[in-house]
């Protein structure tokens, strides 16, 4: 018998990404999670996703920490920002930010 043991609990991320508005019926503010890290992403998301594609995260931006899901959009996925979190960094739409991620 062969066993098998995948740890995506350890994968961690760092990228940049510049903030953008989603104009839908309630507007929303998100980051795109780049090509690579997206790709090494879709390596293990079959083993966490739940429901339609979504990956649970847990994400750092300066002294912030949450845990949110990042969705699939586009081939990719992109990181939605709460409120909480662009006011606690003082951040905008068109900012570039430093996000680091792992699996949550």
């Amino acid at each position: 018998m062969r066993v098998s043991i995948c740890r995506v609990d350890l994968l961690e991320l760092h990228f940049e990404g510049e903030i953008w508005e989603w104009r839908g019926p309630a507007p929303y503010y998100f980051v795109t999670v780049p090509e690579d890290e997206a790709a090494e992403l879709q390596e293990v998301a079959a083993a966490v996703t739940y429901g339609w594609g979504v990956v649970p995260v847990r994400a750092t931006i300066g002294r912030t920490e949450w845990t949110t899901s990042l969705f699939p959009k586009d081939g990719g996925y992109v990181l939605p920002l709460k409120d909480r979190v662009r006011k606690a960094e003082g951040i905008e739409e068109g900012d570039t930010i430093s996000v680091t991620m792992t699996l949550a």
